[in-house]
């Protein structure tokens, strides 16, 4: 587990389900953009709670996360099999995002690496292995606050992919094996508070993955940032 934080990066698909993609007002892209979190935002299991900084409008976005297990340039789209083939294993992730400071930058045209880059803000599950998920297009992903259902959609509802995601991305930067790709939240994205508890998990064929469960707290911050307009 330790070796994740230890990724060369973290890549992050953005708008890749219709219906949060509606619930935020954004535009459905006509092919996969993506963005990047720092690997310092990486929580591993047991390390403690998600940190909220002071001022900050805090959401959750449950995602599968791949693994990378090979080097992976200007992948084929069409090459089902090939991106499969570049999976090392699998994790579930949950993509903390800074609400109120990237409505703040997509509105003024600005950067919104801030928004996704504060420490704690990716808890991670255990490592899957791939044995565990015969077909990544065919999972439940869920999310819980304080024990009630925010998320809970299959990943066949993802607009790009697994493919077409790693074949755009290798076709801009070369995927080392360890890189990690986080593959779009389903709707139901909404805010925690310190004293939440969010709890995440993912289902294959209805049966729970022990090792994709997350259990993470969330507190405030006692660091010196406090969110301002910029």
């Amino acid at each position: 587990m330790a070796s994740l934080k230890k990724a060369g990066k973290v890549v992050c698909i953005g708008r890749n389900y219709a219906d949060h993609i509606a619930e935020l007002n954004n535009t459905r892209p006509k092919q996969p953009f993506f963005f990047l979190k720092p690997t310092s935002s990486i929580l591993l299991p047991g390390e403690g709670p998600v940190i909220r900084p002071r001022g900050i409008d805090l959401h959750y976005e449950v995602e599968l996360a791949l693994i990378l297990g090979k080097r992976v340039r200007d992948l084929n789209a069409q090459d089902e099999q090939g991106a499969l083939d570049a999976i090392g294993s699998y994790a579930l992730s949950i993509d903390m995002t800074a609400r109120n400071a990237q409505n703040e930058a997509k509105k003024k045209g600005l950067p919104w690496d801030i928004s996704k880059g504060f420490d704690t803000f990716l808890p991670l599950s255990n490592v899957i292995n791939k044995a565990a998920i015969p077909d990544p297009h065919k999972i439940e992903l869920y999310l819980t606050v304080n024990d009630k259902v925010q998320q809970n959609d299959s990943t066949e509802l993802m607009l790009f992919r697994i493919p077409r995601i790693l074949s755009e991305i290798s076709k801009v930067m070369t995927l080392e094996p360890g890189d990690i790709v986080l593959t779009g939240t389903p709707k139901g994205v909404g805010p925690v508070v310190p004293g939440d508890v969010m709890r995440a998990g993912i289902r294959v064929e209805g049966k729970e993955l022990e090792e994709a469960k997350i259990e993470v707290a969330v507190e405030e911050s006692t660091r010196a940032y406090e969110y301002a307009e910029t």
